[in-house]
């Protein structure tokens, strides 16, 4: 089943760049147009019309579960995407860090 969630953007040409070449995500459709990106079991939503900005500390949170978090932390930074919490340990077993997104969204992920 998918789920979908609404993510912010001021610039929908940049944000549909970022999502579909930085970060290679398959495009969503419904009824033949697209409507996001896939992101695993959900519909990543981008909406250039939605009362709240794009930002840096986002509600909800979006925190994505990788497989090695500092191969991710590599993966985006050789793609150019800005990493403004380098991977650190947190709790017991694992790590976790963020990137941004084109229009400043912060994304976590972790492993």
């Amino acid at each position: 089943m998918l789920r979908s969630l609404r993510f912010p953007c001021s610039i929908l040409s940049s944000a549909n760049q970022f999502y579909s070449q930085k970060l290679e995500l398959a495009p969503a459709y419904e009824d033949n147009e697209q409507i996001g990106y896939l992101l695993g079991h959900t519909i990543l939503i981008l909406k250039p019309d939605w009362d709240l900005p794009p930002t840096a500390s986002p509600n909800p949170r979006i925190t994505l579960q990788v497989t090695d978090a500092r191969k991710t932390e590599a993966e985006v930074q050789s793609r150019g995407i800005t990493v403004p919490d380098a991977v650190q340990p947190y709790e017991k077993n694992h790590l976790v860090g963020s990137f941004l997104d084109s229009e400043g969204n912060k994304l976590w992920f972790c492993s």
